[in-house]
């Protein structure tokens, strides 16, 4: 398993970090997203490292913006 942490930009509400949840836990491998609305934090544990991109793309189709 690993963990890796995200900025994103954006997120002002519960719904927003449903969202950011629901697309980025789509992601072959993923097995937890942990979303802190307050810092922009995103937190995904998955089974390998994920790239980047594929969770910038996720993070843009919830209709945010990942910063880093």
């Amino acid at each position: 398993m690993t963990e890796a942490s995200y900025t994103v930009e954006g997120m002002t509400c519960g719904h927003c970090a449903t969202s950011v949840r629901e697309e980025v836990s789509e992601l072959a491998g993923v097995r937890r997203v942990d979303v802190d609305v307050e810092s922009g934090r995103v937190t995904v544990t998955s089974d390998t490292p994920l790239p980047a991109d594929a969770v910038a793309a996720a993070v843009t189709e919830a209709g945010y913006r990942l910063v880093a």
